[in-house]
């Protein structure tokens, strides 16, 4: 079940989450990628926003369908799909995971993922915003020192290069996930903190789960949805 056929590409749009959830809604199939040239209202997790400039950026969404028992690992193989095809194109590169969805390098952060699950009609969509060819000038300030780009590559070898890592590591059983992903993890030995305490990352459980062990040494397991990392 391969990625990017079909591909719509548009050259300005709200956000390609967007038209690609409206593509699955509508019955398209599987592996339908939709890509922007530009954003003008790009998404990340939590309300964040996603910026970047024209024709800089890879600004990715693809339709998996139908959703099975096997996608519950969609967080993790996704981020690992970036992270295999960043160091493609770039061997220089030495990509970690920030749980549960952020791609770094060196610290500084790469790509992002954002993945919208519709289990009760039977699809997800998978978003993806990857820093290609963005100069350091050209992040807003606030960003210029925890932000990074992959450098100069083509935005469509981008493309072609996570389609096919993203048709490997959807295919690709729990068990090589959760290892590939501990293999990339950069927030483990880190303090974390969150709405209900705070703690030390201590790597992800058989659910993708983040484990944390508190100041009284208890390990807990913390989900996605309630988790807001303070600090890296």
């Amino acid at each position: 079940m391969t990625f990017g056929k079909p591909h719509r590409h548009y050259r300005q749009t709200d956000s390609t989450n967007s038209r690609a959830r409206e593509l699955a809604a509508a019955g398209a199939p599987h592996g339908t990628v939709v890509t922007a040239s530009e954003q003008t209202a790009g998404r990340g997790r939590q309300g964040r926003t996603w910026t970047a400039p024209p024709n800089k950026a890879l600004l990715y969404s693809a339709i998996v369908r139908p959703l099975e028992e096997r996608h519950v690992m969609l967080p993790l193989a996704v981020p690992l799909a970036v992270c295999e095809a960043a160091e493609q194109l770039n061997p220089d590169l030495a990509c970690k995971v920030k749980w549960p969805n952020d791609i770094h390098v060196d610290g500084r952060k790469l790509s992002g993922v954002l993945i919208e699950a519709r289990p009760q009609d039977g699809w997800a969509v998978i978003g993806v915003g990857l820093n290609v060819a963005i100069a350091e000038e050209e992040f807003p300030e606030e960003l210029r020192e925890t932000a990074t780009s992959l450098g100069e590559v083509g935005i469509d070898s981008a493309r072609k290069a996570l389609d096919v890592r993203l048709t490997k590591w959807l295919a690709a059983g729990a068990d090589e996930v959760l290892a590939a992903w501990r293999e990339r993890d950069a927030l483990k030995g880190r303090e974390v903190g969150w709405d209900g305490g705070s703690g030390v990352a201590d790597g992800v459980d058989d659910r993708g789960y983040l484990v944390v062990v508190t100041p009284a040494g208890d390990r807990i397991a913390v989900g996605a949805g309630e988790v807001h990392l303070t600090r890296f």
